[in-house]
């Protein structure tokens, strides 16, 4: 017997070639589509806070233990810790209440406060420690340091005493976190 040559399968036209592909693509679109949708709603959605500065609360008691609003000027300073004085809060006047920042790169903050009024000025020191934690919500957000409060210690010209009402520092400026008590002037 004799063999037969072999025919070679005969290449599809370009117009077959297009056709199949254009097929194709039709066919994966949905796919496409539906691996798109799932991806984007797995991803994360986690809103950063839009203010992520963490403050203490003090809250102004006069010696008797009564809130009062201090009618002297109040500044308070720190010292940063590459060795220059920072301002905190500046001739602040009138208040019951006032808001201040508190380090994360340092286990105890050291601030001056200076109560003025026409013709004096009295400073006292301020010493807080306090344990800091990085706080981390989403890999879209910058790191936060929370606070646990550990102690306060103080010198006694103008403050007769302060109260840590609340030790956990984080973003809720609704707790007091001190309540400051001022010797009454006579």
């Amino acid at each position: 017997m004799t063999s037969s040559p072999q025919r070679h399968p005969r290449r599809p036209s370009r117009r077959q070639l297009k056709t199949t592909l254009a097929r194709l693509l039709f066919a994966l679109l949905p796919v496409t589509a539906a691996v798109t949708a799932v991806l984007t709603v797995a991803c994360s959605s986690i809103d950063c806070p839009v203010q992520n500065a963490v403050y203490t609360v003090y809250n102004i008691y006069g010696s008797d233990g009564t809130p009062i609003t201090l009618g002297d000027t109040l500044t308070v300073t720190t010292t940063c810790s590459d060795g220059n004085d920072s301002v905190l809060l500046n001739r602040l006047v009138n208040a019951s209440t006032f808001n201040l920042p508190i380090s994360y790169n340092s286990p105890e903050d050291t601030l001056i406060f200076y109560v003025s009024g026409e013709g004096w000025e009295v400073s006292d020191s301020v010493l807080i420690a306090k344990d800091n934690y990085p706080h981390f919500e989403s890999v879209d957000c910058n790191i936060s340091f929370f606070h646990n409060i550990r102690g306060v210690r103080w010198t006694r010209n103008i403050i007769d005493s302060i109260a840590v009402n609340n030790q956990m520092v984080n973003y809720d400026l609704s707790k007091e976190h001190f309540h400051i008590y001022f010797r009454t002037r006579r």
